[in-house]
């Protein structure tokens, strides 16, 4: 009896140590996403910004819908 618990609490270790493998890359994947998008939209924020600091280069002519 005493073996099989141990295999049994050791198949448990095992499944355990996997799991908590697997969790570590994703959450590892995911960091790296998470900064990756937070780059493009720091990116994105210092192009708006950029463009709102800009005079505008249009006049009302080409504003105008393209269908007058």
């Amino acid at each position: 009896m005493q073996d099989a618990t141990a295999e049994l609490l050791e198949l448990k270790i095992a499944y355990l140590e996997r799991a908590n493998a697997e969790l570590s890359d994703v959450l590892y994947r995911q960091q790296q996403e998470l900064d990756r998008l937070r780059q493009q939209f720091q990116d994105l924020v210092n192009r708006f910004d950029s463009l709102k600091s800009e005079p505008d280069q249009y006049s009302a002519e080409q504003e105008r819908p393209p269908h007058y």
